[in-house]
Formats: C-alpha cells, sequence, structure tokens
C-alpha cells in the first residue's frame, strides 16, 4: 500500500513552483513536515485551554460574536492532533490532547459535560468519541488514573447514543439535539445518525464485537429508508436533516463534505470488518462517487475540493470552514481500509493539499489559511481554516504503517463495553427512548440553525 501511494507522488514532482503560500513540496517528507508544523502551531494559537486558569479542552467561548468555536470543533481539533502526530511523528501536542481528551468526560464518564448541556447535540458527542478512536486507533498514551480507556470513552459514548434510538417519530434514528428545549430537536439529521453509524463500525472493527456491527448495518438501513438518502440517475445524494414536525417526510437539501465523509468512513470500516463483503464495497463506491461528483467541480480542475455550499457566496461560519479537515481525513483512512479506492483518492488528496497550501498568506503573520483552495487567500481565518488545510496536507503522508488498530492487530486500549452504564448488560440493551430527565448534555449547534443558509448559499433542488 505504501509504494501505490507513494508512487502516484510523482506526478506532482514539479508542483512545488505552483505555489505561491507556504512553501510546499508534496515529494519531500520533511517539506511536508514542516508545513503542517507551522500550520498545526498557527492552529493551536487559538487555544489557551493548556495555560494556567483556563480550562483545558475548550476553545474560545461562549459563542456571542464570530470568534468563538462551540464545543464540539474543540473535540475534533484534537483528532487531528492526532493525525498530524501519525503523519509526521511530532508529538509536541500529544500531551495537551492528552489532557482535553480527559477533562472534558462528563459524571456518567463519557462525554457529557454538565457546562455544555445547553446546547448538547448527538453530533457533538460523536466528535469527541472519534478522537477518543483515534488515540485508540493510534494507540496513543492512555491518561491513566481514574480517566477510562481512549475505546472505553467512545464504548460510553455509543451505550449513551443508543438510549436516544426514537421509534416514536420517523420510524427510528436520532434527534440532532438531545434536550428537548434546544433549537433543533425537531431534526433528525445525517451528520447525528452518521456519526453514530461511523462511531458503531469503528468500534465493531476495533473490539470485533459483532453488537456494533449489527448497530452499524440497523442505523445505515434506517438512513438509507429515510429521506437522508436519495438515489437519482445514479448517484447518491446525502441530504443534510428532516423534520420529525412532518414525520421525515421532507429534507433539506443541502450537501456538505461532513455528512459525505462520516458516511465514507463508517462504511469503509464495516468493508474492512466485513472482509470486502458486500454491499460496503458498492456502498464505499456509491458515497465516493457522489463526494467527488459534488465536492471536486471540474471547473477548479476536478481535484480540488471545495465547501460549495458556502464558499463561492463567502459566508461559511466556523462551523462550516472547517468540514473539509474531516473529509479530508476521512478519505485517506479509506484508502488503508479499502485500497483499491487509492488511486481515485489519492489525487484529489495531493491537488487539494497543493491548493491548501499556495493560499496559506494571510493574517498578521502572512501565512494564515483561508477557505478557498482553488483560489489566492480569501480574506478569512480561525481553527476550522487552519484545520482543513493541516489535515488535507498531512492527508497525503497516509501509509499503511500508520492504518487504525485493532484489538487484532496492536490495539492496547480496553474494552469495556459496559462502559457507562451501571448495568452489566450489552451495547444494545438500552435501545427504548429515554426521558429529558435521563438525558444530560455537552455541545453545539454544528450545522446550520434549522438549515437555513444564509442568503447566498447554493442549493440543491431536485
Amino acid at each position: 500500500m505504501k509504494s501505490r501511494i507513494t508512487s502516484l507522488l510523482a506526478p506532482l514532482a514539479g508542483l512545488v513552483s505552483l505555489v505561491n503560500g507556504l512553501e510546499l513540496d508534496l515529494t519531500s517528507q520533511d517539506s511536508v513536515k514542516s508545513v503542517t508544523s507551522t500550520i498545526a502551531y498557527d492552529m493551536m494559537t487559538y487555544y489557551s485551554g493548556n495555560q494556567s486558569g483556563q480550562t483545558p479542552g475548550l476553545l474560545p467561548g461562549p459563542c456571542a460574536s464570530t470568534e468563538c468555536y462551540y464545543w464540539w470543533e474543540a473535540g475534533a481539533m484534537f483528532g487531528s492532533l492526532i493525525n498530524y502526530w501519525q503523519y509526521t511523528g511530532d508529538d509536541s501536542y500529544n500531551h495537551v490532547v492528552e489532557q482535553a481528551l480527559a477533562f472534558q468526560i462528563g459524571p456518567d464518564q463519557n462525554y457529557n459535560p454538565p457546562n455544555q448541556s445547553k446546547n448538547m447535540g448527538v453530533d457533538d458527542q460523536a466528535f469527541w468519541a472519534f478522537s477518543a478512536l483515534d488515540a485508540a486507533e493510534a494507540n496513543l498514551p492512555e491518561p491513566g488514573g481514574d480517566v477510562p480507556s481512549w475505546i472505553a470513552l467512545a464504548q460510553a459514548v455509543f451505550n449513551f447514543q443508543a438510549g436516544l434510538w426514537d421509534t416514536a417519530t420517523c420510524g427510528g434514528g436520532m434527534r440532532w439535539q438531545v434536550y428537548s428545549f434546544n433549537a433543533g430537536y425537531n431534526l433528525k439529521n445525517t451528520i447525528s445518525n452518521g456519526g453514530n453509524f461511523q462511531l458503531a463500525a469503528r468500534l465493531a472493527r476495533y473490539t470485533g464485537n459483532q453488537t456494533y456491527a449489527d448497530w452499524a448495518e440497523q442505523m445505515w438501513n434506517w438512513m438509507a429508508a429515510s429521506p437522508l438518502f436519495q438515489y437519482q440517475d445514479g448517484n447518491l445524494y446525502i441530504w443534510d436533516n428532516t423534520d420529525t414536525a412532518n414525520n421525515c417526510t421532507d429534507v433539506a437539501h443541502f450537501v456538505w463534505t461532513y455528512n459525505y465523509g462520516t458516511m465514507l468512513m463508517g462504511a469503509a470500516y464495516m468493508y474492512n470488518y466485513t472482509n470486502g463483503a458486500e454491499p460496503w464495497g458498492t456502498r464505499v463506491s456509491q458515497i465516493l462517487d457522489g463526494a467527488f461528483k459534488l465536492f471536486f467541480p471540474s471547473e477548479y480542475g476536478g481535484n480540488i475540493m471545495t465547501e460549495f455550499q458556502c464558499e463561492p457566496a463567502a459566508n461559511c461560519n466556523n462551523d462550516q470552514s472547517s468540514f473539509k479537515a474531516y473529509l479530508s481525513r476521512w478519505m485517506a483512512v479509506t484508502m488503508l481500509l479499502v485500497p483499491s479506492t487509492a488511486d481515485q483518492i489519492m489525487p484529489k488528496l495531493q491537488a487539494s493539499a497543493a491548493g491548501a497550501a499556495q493560499q496559506c498568506t494571510g493574517g498578521n503573520n502572512g501565512r494564515a489559511c483561508g477557505r478557498r483552495w482553488y483560489a489566492a487567500y480569501d480574506g478569512t481565518s480561525g481553527v476550522g481554516q487552519q484545520m482543513q488545510a493541516l489535515s488535507v496536507i498531512g492527508a497525503t503522508q497516509i501509509n499503511s504503517g500508520i492504518a487504525p488498530k485493532s484489538i487484532n492487530t496492536g490495539g492496547t486500549s480496553k474494552s469495556d463495553p459496559n462502559a457507562g452504564t451501571d448495568t452489566n448488560t450489552s451495547p444494545l440493551s438500552h435501545q427504548s427512548p429515554i426521558t429529558t430527565k435521563d438525558k444530560a448534555g455537552a455541545g453545539i449547534l454544528t450545522v446550520l440553525a434549522i438549515c437555513v443558509v444564509v442568503g447566498g448559499s447554493v442549493w440543491i433542488i431536485l
């Protein structure tokens, strides 16, 4: 696998001459390490949680202005730093990551801190669980003491979320928000349900427990039968959200990179877990084909990723400014789990990485990264922009030596299927809907507030 990816770099040997921002040569590991080190450093200038008197794990907030970040994005950022360590070998941020992932655990030993309950989303928990999974799959040193293992933290989130399965409306699935008083509680969206799908698929592969795989299959089947998935002219459209107020009979026609990314990641893990059994190979191909057509438009050469719902109109919010980071990272992992996809994916990561580097020319330091990888610096900056550039450039260094570990392939994080519960039961024993009194919170508004995009966004209307 490593030799295949290395061979794909050959056509880009002269690409460095096209780079006008950070000096990036994709054929040089030292160059990639230098550039990603700079981007990671600049990203972490937004973070003060490791300083005296500050709260580990939190980015600037509360969100009363544009200079703030919801809880979920901090969790995602720490996952990007775990990948950065894997891509480059630089462990400078590992202690900060370990501290943050341990500090944000709630009293029920999962990612459910009470001080985040005012806008807790299922997807918010999922992104922190993804970072715990990243830590387990990379054998990041465990925090020790009374802190659960990395994999147990992900299992605790799964156990909590299994109790949110809602058959009272729409025949199943999970609502976006945990608390009924939070805006968006009426919605069932892709990133929450798809995030839970990915969580279950990754737990299945790590632990070898078929229970998680069965849950992932159940979640996929519900989503595929809902308006969130729509097959038309051979294409799979993964829409953003559907409304319980209408019993999920309609759908918001928005597509985002991270929705495709989370479904791709889950399907790739299921493909690997089942040793390539169908229909998972077909599902991986369908998601990839849809992502390639939507997010790598021919007008930018066909290989440069764009968040087309908001980038052209320059109205991406802080959440949306990070979405491409996840599709980049998850496409890279897909190459390892489904090796037949490498020849398709790597050229897109490489071209996107080159585009990302060339526009990192902004800010007071002259190297802040913007959103539009297909053009010059767009005047925006922030954690999301840095994370996106860091993730896509680092992803070009993916290789079989950093494939996600499992219990069977050297993973050392200890499984606890009852994590976060007080009873000796299997993860599927918590399927019945829970009451508001039973739910705990911690969270964010991640996508669009009731999916309204500021004027100028691109709508896809069937």
